[in-house]
């Protein structure tokens, strides 16, 4: 028991205290500018991280295709149990349901499936939040402004490094040295650029009703838990794809929803950042308890 414990210290552990370095940043008034990092890693990391990592994990593509399915119905399932919650307990969907529809597999998935499930269980990752990212730039821009931009999503780079990521597996050829080696070293700075500005967004958030966060994080877990079981039943996934799958479930909301709230409806602000941060906290506990008792 103490050796299971002190290995899932092992992977926790590494992520809160990058994610606390972060918070420091904050809390002592370092510069750092997080539209811009955010900017970067979207544009730049996330893609290069793709490319560079998907074709040397020797996944089969319908393999990877298999998890962009569980990760899109995944999704579309938060959004549906999500719409019907909210109505139920009378809270504003343009407000609510983009986070609670969309994790934080980004800056928590990647690094705990990493630590956690090694290269491959990244690469199951990576189809996670290709998907998620995907939507939270489109439906969730959409949903609280209250209108459609397919444009967001033909500019977006991370649909092009996919589509890259899986013509070099299918074919298995590889990038140019040169461009691989480069890749490499952009696509490495993401995770901790990630976590960095998870801790700097978070120590700058402002709850307003602690109850209310309370609610919505315990109806998120319990949709995780319902949604990846009932997933995990449907594709039949074992071993590491299993693991993957539940973690990215797991992840609490994610934080780039909150700009969007934030920006579009103002006076919900406060209530979604406290959602985001007691989600975000409540992970020291769920995925200790998830990766001992679950994967």
């Amino acid at each position: 028991m103490d050796h299971l414990f002190l290995n899932v210290l092992n992977v926790v552990l590494p992520v809160l205290i990058c994610a606390g370095i972060g918070y420091c940043l904050a809390v002592f008034h370092a510069p750092f500018d997080n539209k811009v990092i955010g900017g970067i890693v979207s544009k730049v990391g996330y893609p290069t991280l793709i490319i560079s990592h998907l074709p040397t994990t020797k996944l089969a593509v319908g393999t990877f295709l298999d998890m962009m399915t569980a990760a899109a119905l995944a999704v579309a399932a938060f959004g549906v149990l999500g719409f019907l919650a909210l109505r139920g307990l009378r809270l504003p969907v343009r407000a609510f349901l983009t986070p609670l529809m969309h994790g934080n597999v980004g800056n928590i998935g990647l690094p705990i499936t990493l630590l956690a499930l090694g290269d491959a269980g990244m690469a199951y990752t990576m189809a996670f939040v290709v998907v998620v990212l995907v939507s939270i730039f489109t439906v969730g821009m959409w949903i609280p402004a209250g209108e459609f931009s397919p444009k967001k999503l033909a500019t977006s780079p991370i649909i092009y490094a996919v589509i890259v990521s899986l013509i070099l597996m299918a074919t298995g050829q590889s990038l140019p040295q040169p461009i691989s080696r480069s890749f490499d070293i952009m696509g490495g700075l993401s995770i901790p650029l990630m976590l960095l500005t998870l801790g700097h967004t978070l120590a700058t958030l402002r709850i307003n009703s602690l109850g209310r966060a309370v609610l919505l994080t315990a109806l998120h877990l319990v949709m995780a838990v319902a949604i990846a079981s009932a997933l995990i039943w449907l594709f039949g996934f074992t071993g590491t794809e299993r693991g993957a799958l539940i973690l990215c479930c797991l992840m609490p909301s994610s934080v780039a929803t909150y700009l969007f709230i934030d920006q579009h409806v103002p006076e919900y602000g406060p209530d979604v950042a406290g959602f985001i941060l007691v989600s975000t906290l409540t992970t020291i506990v769920v995925l200790p308890v998830a990766l001992a008792y679950w994967i």
